[in-house]
Protein backbone atom coordinates (compact mmCIF):
# COMPACT_ATOMS: atom_id res chain seq x y z
CA UNK A 1 0.00 0.00 0.00
CA UNK A 2 2.90 2.38 0.44
CA UNK A 3 4.24 1.41 -2.88
CA UNK A 4 0.78 2.50 -4.29
CA UNK A 5 0.51 5.71 -2.49
CA UNK A 6 4.09 6.95 -3.48
CA UNK A 7 2.85 6.01 -6.96
CA UNK A 8 -0.18 8.74 -6.38
CA UNK A 9 1.42 10.90 -4.97
CA UNK A 10 4.14 11.32 -8.39
CA UNK A 11 0.91 10.87 -10.68
CA UNK A 12 -0.80 14.16 -8.94
CA UNK A 13 2.52 15.66 -9.58
CA UNK A 14 3.21 14.86 -12.92
CA UNK A 15 -0.66 15.76 -13.27
CA UNK A 16 -0.32 19.39 -11.84
CA UNK A 17 2.69 20.36 -13.59
CA UNK A 18 0.77 19.55 -16.71
CA UNK A 19 -1.72 21.63 -15.87
CA UNK A 20 -4.35 19.13 -14.99
CA UNK A 21 -5.38 19.64 -11.97
CA UNK A 22 -8.85 18.50 -11.63
CA UNK A 23 -7.29 14.95 -12.36
CA UNK A 24 -4.60 15.22 -9.95
CA UNK A 25 -7.38 16.62 -7.29
CA UNK A 26 -8.86 13.10 -8.47
CA UNK A 27 -5.82 10.67 -7.88
CA UNK A 28 -5.23 12.32 -4.56
CA UNK A 29 -8.93 11.87 -3.73
CA UNK A 30 -8.28 8.06 -4.33
CA UNK A 31 -11.19 8.98 -7.00
CA UNK A 32 -11.95 6.71 -10.23
CA UNK A 33 -9.49 8.44 -13.10
CA UNK A 34 -9.01 7.48 -16.16
CA UNK A 35 -6.29 5.50 -17.14
CA UNK A 36 -2.56 6.85 -17.23
CA UNK A 37 -1.40 8.39 -20.72
CA UNK A 38 1.85 8.07 -19.99
CA UNK A 39 3.82 4.78 -21.43
CA UNK A 40 3.87 1.28 -18.99
CA UNK A 41 1.59 -1.10 -17.48
CA UNK A 42 -1.88 0.13 -16.31
CA UNK A 43 -2.61 0.08 -12.51
CA UNK A 44 -4.21 -3.30 -11.37
CA UNK A 45 -7.82 -2.90 -10.60
CA UNK A 46 -8.83 -2.66 -6.46
CA UNK A 47 -10.12 -0.50 -4.10
CA UNK A 48 -7.51 1.18 -1.49
CA UNK A 49 -7.95 1.74 2.22
CA UNK A 50 -9.06 4.89 3.30
CA UNK A 51 -6.55 7.06 5.03
CA UNK A 52 -8.04 7.58 8.31
CA UNK A 53 -6.32 10.67 10.02
CA UNK A 54 -5.41 10.59 13.74
CA UNK A 55 -7.62 12.36 16.25
CA UNK A 56 -6.11 15.78 18.17
CA UNK A 57 -5.48 15.48 21.61
CA UNK A 58 -8.45 16.68 23.87
CA UNK A 59 -10.08 16.76 27.06
CA UNK A 60 -11.29 13.48 26.59
CA UNK A 61 -8.14 11.49 24.87
CA UNK A 62 -5.77 13.73 27.47
CA UNK A 63 -2.20 13.74 25.41
CA UNK A 64 -2.26 11.29 23.11
CA UNK A 65 -3.45 11.13 19.34
CA UNK A 66 -6.34 8.52 19.05
CA UNK A 67 -7.79 6.71 16.15
CA UNK A 68 -11.37 8.15 15.42
CA UNK A 69 -14.17 5.39 16.15
CA UNK A 70 -15.38 5.97 12.47
CA UNK A 71 -14.57 8.30 9.84
CA UNK A 72 -15.43 11.92 10.47
CA UNK A 73 -16.48 14.25 7.97
CA UNK A 74 -13.02 16.70 7.14
CA UNK A 75 -13.71 20.26 8.88
CA UNK A 76 -13.55 23.42 6.55
CA UNK A 77 -10.51 25.71 7.47
CA UNK A 78 -11.68 29.05 8.56
CA UNK A 79 -11.24 31.59 6.13
CA UNK A 80 -12.25 35.33 5.06
CA UNK A 81 -13.11 36.80 2.22
CA UNK A 82 -10.09 37.90 1.33
CA UNK A 83 -8.12 34.27 1.58
CA UNK A 84 -6.49 32.79 -1.58
CA UNK A 85 -6.26 29.71 0.01
CA UNK A 86 -8.64 26.35 -0.31
CA UNK A 87 -9.76 24.54 2.86
CA UNK A 88 -8.28 21.28 1.41
CA UNK A 89 -4.35 20.10 2.02
CA UNK A 90 -4.81 19.04 -1.46
CA UNK A 91 -5.30 22.59 -2.76
CA UNK A 92 -2.82 23.91 -0.44
CA UNK A 93 -0.12 22.10 -1.51
CA UNK A 94 -1.27 22.07 -5.25
CA UNK A 95 -0.25 25.47 -4.79
CA UNK A 96 3.55 24.45 -4.77
CA UNK A 97 3.72 23.01 -7.99
CA UNK A 98 1.26 24.82 -9.68
CA UNK A 99 1.66 27.05 -13.13
CA UNK A 100 1.11 30.12 -13.33
CA UNK A 101 2.39 32.78 -15.48
CA UNK A 102 4.40 35.64 -14.15
CA UNK A 103 3.47 39.26 -14.30
CA UNK A 104 5.32 41.55 -15.62
CA UNK A 105 7.64 43.51 -12.95
CA UNK A 106 5.66 41.59 -10.31
CA UNK A 107 9.11 40.38 -8.64
CA UNK A 108 10.08 44.03 -8.35
CA UNK A 109 6.64 45.27 -6.29
CA UNK A 110 7.61 43.75 -2.63
CA UNK A 111 3.45 44.56 -1.60
CA UNK A 112 3.09 41.77 -4.40
CA UNK A 113 -0.83 43.88 -5.12
CA UNK A 114 -1.53 44.08 -1.73
CA UNK A 115 -3.17 47.31 0.02
CA UNK A 116 -0.14 49.47 1.22
CA UNK A 117 0.20 49.23 5.15
CA UNK A 118 -1.09 52.75 6.34
CA UNK A 119 1.99 53.67 8.66
CA UNK A 120 1.21 56.10 11.88
CA UNK A 121 3.36 59.00 12.43
CA UNK A 122 6.75 59.15 11.95
CA UNK A 123 7.47 55.80 11.59
CA UNK A 124 8.83 54.11 8.06
CA UNK A 125 7.84 50.81 5.71
CA UNK A 126 10.96 50.67 3.71
CA UNK A 127 11.64 48.95 0.26
CA UNK A 128 14.81 47.15 0.26
CA UNK A 129 17.11 44.07 -1.26
CA UNK A 130 19.65 41.62 -0.34
CA UNK A 131 21.12 39.41 -2.87
CA UNK A 132 24.16 37.30 -3.19
CA UNK A 133 25.14 34.24 -4.58
CA UNK A 134 21.51 32.18 -4.09
CA UNK A 135 19.85 35.10 -5.77
CA UNK A 136 18.43 38.33 -4.65
CA UNK A 137 15.06 38.92 -2.31
CA UNK A 138 13.21 42.45 -1.75
CA UNK A 139 11.81 42.73 1.91
CA UNK A 140 10.40 45.35 3.69
CA UNK A 141 11.07 47.43 7.06
CA UNK A 142 9.59 48.65 9.41
CA UNK A 143 10.55 51.31 11.74
CA UNK A 144 8.91 52.32 14.75
CA UNK A 145 8.03 56.29 15.22
CA UNK A 146 9.47 55.67 18.57
CA UNK A 147 12.74 54.85 17.44
CA UNK A 148 15.87 57.26 17.89
CA UNK A 149 19.01 55.42 17.60
CA UNK A 150 18.43 52.89 20.54
CA UNK A 151 19.58 49.47 20.28
CA UNK A 152 16.68 47.52 18.91
CA UNK A 153 15.32 43.69 18.50
CA UNK A 154 14.36 42.51 15.47
CA UNK A 155 11.88 40.30 14.48
CA UNK A 156 11.97 38.96 11.16
CA UNK A 157 8.25 37.70 9.63
CA UNK A 158 8.08 34.60 7.06
CA UNK A 159 4.73 34.93 4.80
CA UNK A 160 2.72 31.91 3.34
CA UNK A 161 1.82 31.13 -0.28
CA UNK A 162 0.64 33.42 -2.03
CA UNK A 163 0.79 36.41 0.70
CA UNK A 164 3.13 39.86 0.16
CA UNK A 165 5.11 41.52 3.13
CA UNK A 166 2.17 44.27 3.10
CA UNK A 167 -0.69 41.26 3.18
CA UNK A 168 1.13 39.48 5.93
CA UNK A 169 1.83 42.63 7.92
CA UNK A 170 -2.12 43.55 7.53
CA UNK A 171 -3.06 40.28 8.73
CA UNK A 172 -0.98 39.92 11.32
CA UNK A 173 -0.70 43.68 12.77
CA UNK A 174 2.61 42.78 14.24
CA UNK A 175 3.53 46.71 12.75
CA UNK A 176 1.66 47.93 15.58
CA UNK A 177 3.29 45.73 18.37
CA UNK A 178 6.45 47.56 16.85
CA UNK A 179 5.17 50.39 18.12
CA UNK A 180 4.13 49.58 21.10
CA UNK A 181 7.39 47.51 22.15
CA UNK A 182 9.66 49.45 20.06
CA UNK A 183 11.32 46.84 17.74
CA UNK A 184 12.13 46.46 14.01
CA UNK A 185 10.29 43.91 11.91
CA UNK A 186 11.29 42.88 8.03
CA UNK A 187 9.23 40.91 5.99
CA UNK A 188 11.15 39.48 3.34
CA UNK A 189 9.21 38.64 0.18
CA UNK A 190 9.55 35.25 -1.68
CA UNK A 191 10.48 35.80 -5.54
CA UNK A 192 7.37 34.63 -8.24
CA UNK A 193 10.45 33.45 -10.01
CA UNK A 194 11.83 30.97 -7.19
CA UNK A 195 8.11 29.92 -6.42
CA UNK A 196 5.10 30.43 -9.11
CA UNK A 197 2.76 30.58 -5.50
CA UNK A 198 5.81 33.17 -4.00
CA UNK A 199 5.77 29.54 -0.79
CA UNK A 200 9.21 29.45 0.14
CA UNK A 201 10.64 26.04 -0.74
CA UNK A 202 11.02 24.71 2.76
CA UNK A 203 10.64 21.26 1.08
CA UNK A 204 14.01 21.58 -0.99
CA UNK A 205 16.55 19.54 0.35
CA UNK A 206 18.99 22.12 -0.74
CA UNK A 207 17.04 25.39 0.59
CA UNK A 208 17.37 23.70 4.56
CA UNK A 209 21.08 24.47 5.00
CA UNK A 210 22.87 27.01 6.72
CA UNK A 211 25.13 29.43 3.93
CA UNK A 212 22.91 27.81 1.10
CA UNK A 213 19.43 28.76 -1.17
CA UNK A 214 16.74 30.54 0.75
CA UNK A 215 18.45 30.27 4.09
CA UNK A 216 21.30 32.46 2.94
CA UNK A 217 19.15 34.78 1.88
CA UNK A 218 16.85 35.13 4.60
CA UNK A 219 19.68 35.39 7.11
CA UNK A 220 21.68 38.03 4.95
CA UNK A 221 18.54 40.04 5.11
CA UNK A 222 18.86 39.70 8.72
CA UNK A 223 22.66 40.52 8.92
CA UNK A 224 22.41 43.20 6.40
CA UNK A 225 19.40 45.26 8.90
CA UNK A 226 21.47 44.45 11.78
CA UNK A 227 24.58 46.53 9.70
CA UNK A 228 22.37 49.24 8.75
CA UNK A 229 20.40 49.57 12.25
CA UNK A 230 21.51 49.17 15.83
CA UNK A 231 20.05 45.97 16.53
CA UNK A 232 20.49 44.36 19.30
CA UNK A 233 22.47 41.31 18.41
CA UNK A 234 20.59 39.03 21.56
CA UNK A 235 17.34 39.85 20.59
CA UNK A 236 16.89 38.78 17.13
CA UNK A 237 13.58 36.99 15.98
CA UNK A 238 12.02 34.80 13.15
CA UNK A 239 8.28 33.42 13.08
CA UNK A 240 6.40 32.58 9.54
CA UNK A 241 3.18 30.71 8.63
CA UNK A 242 2.90 27.62 6.86
CA UNK A 243 5.65 27.84 4.30
CA UNK A 244 6.97 30.73 6.11
CA UNK A 245 6.49 28.96 9.19
CA UNK A 246 8.35 26.01 7.94
CA UNK A 247 10.95 28.25 6.67
CA UNK A 248 11.31 29.52 10.30
CA UNK A 249 12.01 26.10 11.57
CA UNK A 250 14.53 26.01 9.19
CA UNK A 251 15.97 29.14 10.39
CA UNK A 252 16.19 27.95 13.75
CA UNK A 253 17.69 25.23 13.48
CA UNK A 254 20.73 26.00 10.58
CA UNK A 255 21.05 29.93 12.42
CA UNK A 256 21.03 29.44 16.23
CA UNK A 257 23.91 31.74 16.36
CA UNK A 258 21.45 34.75 14.92
CA UNK A 259 18.12 33.98 15.69
CA UNK A 260 17.52 34.11 19.56
CA UNK A 261 13.56 32.09 19.31
CA UNK A 262 11.44 31.34 16.75
CA UNK A 263 7.96 31.01 16.16
CA UNK A 264 5.81 28.74 13.64
CA UNK A 265 2.19 29.26 13.04
CA UNK A 266 0.89 26.18 10.88
CA UNK A 267 3.96 24.93 10.02
CA UNK A 268 7.00 21.82 9.68
CA UNK A 269 9.94 20.92 11.33
CA UNK A 270 13.02 21.49 9.42
CA UNK A 271 13.77 18.39 7.01
CA UNK A 272 9.86 17.06 7.36
CA UNK A 273 10.41 16.57 3.91
CA UNK A 274 12.97 16.78 1.16
CA UNK A 275 11.69 16.84 -2.37
CA UNK A 276 8.33 17.12 -3.97
CA UNK A 277 6.75 14.04 -2.92
CA UNK A 278 7.54 13.43 0.64
CA UNK A 279 6.07 17.32 1.12
CA UNK A 280 2.73 15.73 -0.26
CA UNK A 281 3.23 12.82 2.73
CA UNK A 282 4.25 15.60 4.96
CA UNK A 283 1.22 18.10 4.72
CA UNK A 284 -1.11 15.55 5.07
CA UNK A 285 -0.24 13.31 8.00
CA UNK A 286 2.91 14.95 9.30
CA UNK A 287 6.62 14.86 8.69
CA UNK A 288 8.90 11.60 8.55
CA UNK A 289 11.32 11.06 11.57
CA UNK A 290 13.25 14.18 11.53
CA UNK A 291 16.20 13.20 13.80
CA UNK A 292 18.16 12.84 11.13
CA UNK A 293 17.32 14.69 8.14
CA UNK A 294 17.81 18.06 10.20
CA UNK A 295 21.56 19.99 10.34
CA UNK A 296 23.55 18.71 13.43
CA UNK A 297 22.68 21.61 15.98
CA UNK A 298 25.68 22.40 18.37
CA UNK A 299 25.39 25.23 21.06
CA UNK A 300 22.06 25.52 22.95
CA UNK A 301 18.46 25.19 21.79
CA UNK A 302 16.68 27.51 19.95
CA UNK A 303 13.84 28.49 22.23
CA UNK A 304 10.36 27.87 20.13
CA UNK A 305 6.61 28.53 20.15
CA UNK A 306 4.15 26.93 17.86
CA UNK A 307 0.32 27.85 17.24
CA UNK A 308 -1.32 24.70 14.84
CA UNK A 309 -5.00 24.56 14.57
CA UNK A 310 -5.92 21.13 15.48
CA UNK A 311 -8.97 21.22 12.35
CA UNK A 312 -6.03 22.54 9.72
CA UNK A 313 -6.48 20.30 6.57
CA UNK A 314 -3.71 22.00 4.84
CA UNK A 315 -0.60 21.34 7.08
CA UNK A 316 -1.44 18.58 9.49
CA UNK A 317 -1.70 19.40 13.01
CA UNK A 318 0.61 16.72 14.02
CA UNK A 319 3.37 18.82 12.08
CA UNK A 320 3.24 21.39 15.31
CA UNK A 321 4.10 18.54 17.86
CA UNK A 322 7.07 17.56 15.56
CA UNK A 323 7.67 21.24 15.94
CA UNK A 324 8.27 20.81 19.41
CA UNK A 325 9.84 17.50 19.24
CA UNK A 326 12.64 18.65 17.23
CA UNK A 327 13.73 21.94 19.43
CA UNK A 328 13.43 19.34 22.32
CA UNK A 329 15.53 16.85 20.81
CA UNK A 330 18.13 20.17 20.16
CA UNK A 331 17.95 20.47 23.95
CA UNK A 332 21.07 20.43 26.05
CA UNK A 333 20.52 17.50 28.38
CA UNK A 334 21.34 18.74 31.06
CA UNK A 335 18.34 21.80 30.61
CA UNK A 336 15.75 20.31 32.92
CA UNK A 337 12.86 21.78 31.71
CA UNK A 338 9.53 21.80 33.53
CA UNK A 339 5.97 21.07 32.00
CA UNK A 340 2.93 23.01 32.36
CA UNK A 341 -0.41 22.51 30.35
CA UNK A 342 -2.78 25.11 30.43
CA UNK A 343 -6.35 25.31 28.50
CA UNK A 344 -8.70 28.58 27.59
CA UNK A 345 -11.16 29.85 25.06
CA UNK A 346 -10.26 33.49 23.31
CA UNK A 347 -12.42 36.60 23.68
CA UNK A 348 -13.52 35.49 19.69
CA UNK A 349 -14.50 31.96 20.99
CA UNK A 350 -11.82 29.56 20.13
CA UNK A 351 -11.12 27.81 23.07
CA UNK A 352 -7.42 26.27 22.85
CA UNK A 353 -4.78 23.81 24.50
CA UNK A 354 -1.45 25.33 25.85
CA UNK A 355 1.57 23.25 26.87
CA UNK A 356 4.55 25.40 28.27
CA UNK A 357 8.35 23.87 29.20
CA UNK A 358 9.92 26.02 31.40
CA UNK A 359 13.43 26.35 32.52
CA UNK A 360 15.21 26.53 35.65
CA UNK A 361 14.90 30.44 35.86
CA UNK A 362 11.44 30.23 35.40
CA UNK A 363 11.20 31.84 31.53
CA UNK A 364 9.12 29.46 29.01
CA UNK A 365 11.58 27.83 26.10
CA UNK A 366 8.96 26.01 24.46
CA UNK A 367 5.00 26.59 23.76
CA UNK A 368 2.61 24.53 21.92
CA UNK A 369 -0.77 25.83 21.55
CA UNK A 370 -3.31 23.69 20.07
CA UNK A 371 -6.16 25.68 18.01
CA UNK A 372 -9.80 23.47 19.00
CA UNK A 373 -11.20 24.32 15.68
CA UNK A 374 -9.00 26.33 14.23
CA UNK A 375 -7.73 25.75 10.13
CA UNK A 376 -4.78 26.59 8.42
CA UNK A 377 -5.37 30.45 9.20
CA UNK A 378 -3.62 33.14 11.40
CA UNK A 379 -4.65 32.97 14.85
CA UNK A 380 -6.33 36.43 15.89
CA UNK A 381 -4.90 38.03 12.66
CA UNK A 382 -7.10 41.00 11.18
CA UNK A 383 -9.45 40.29 7.95
CA UNK A 384 -7.93 43.25 6.40
CA UNK A 385 -4.91 40.83 5.83
CA UNK A 386 -5.36 37.29 3.47
CA UNK A 387 -5.17 34.04 5.81
CA UNK A 388 -6.28 35.06 9.15
CA UNK A 389 -8.81 33.64 12.01
CA UNK A 390 -9.61 36.77 13.97
CA UNK A 391 -11.65 34.88 16.75
CA UNK A 392 -8.36 32.97 17.73
CA UNK A 393 -5.71 34.11 20.59
CA UNK A 394 -3.56 36.64 19.28
CA UNK A 395 -0.79 34.27 18.13
CA UNK A 396 1.18 37.60 16.69
CA UNK A 397 0.80 39.62 20.82
CA UNK A 398 2.23 35.83 22.56
CA UNK A 399 4.74 35.82 20.15
CA UNK A 400 6.21 38.67 20.80
CA UNK A 401 5.86 38.46 24.62
CA UNK A 402 7.15 34.97 24.01
CA UNK A 403 10.43 36.59 22.07
CA UNK A 404 11.21 39.59 24.37
CA UNK A 405 11.22 37.20 27.64
CA UNK A 406 14.42 35.62 25.72
CA UNK A 407 16.60 39.15 25.06
CA UNK A 408 19.27 37.71 26.78
CA UNK A 409 21.85 34.17 27.23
Amino acid sequence: MARQSKIDVLEATRLTRLGRLEEAMAVLRGDSVAPHDRAGPSDAAGGKAPVVDLVPPSAQTGSAWTPPLSTPAEPAAPRNDKSPFSGSWIEGLLDLVRHRTPEDGRDDRVGGGATPAVVPGEARFEERSFSNEAGRRNYKLYVPGSFDGQPLPLVVMLHGCTQSPDDFAAGTRMNALAEEHTFLVAYPAQSHDANASRCWNWFNAGDQRRDRGEPSLIAGITRQIMDDFPVDPDRVFAAGLSAGGATAAIMGATYPDLYRAIGVHSGLACGAARDMPSAFSAMRQGGASTGGASPRIEGRMVPTIVFHGDGDTTVHPLNGAQVVAQAVAQANARENLRTTTLSGQAPGGISYTRQVQCDDAGRSVLEHWVLHGAGHAWSGGSASGSYTEPRGPDASREMVRFFLQHDRP
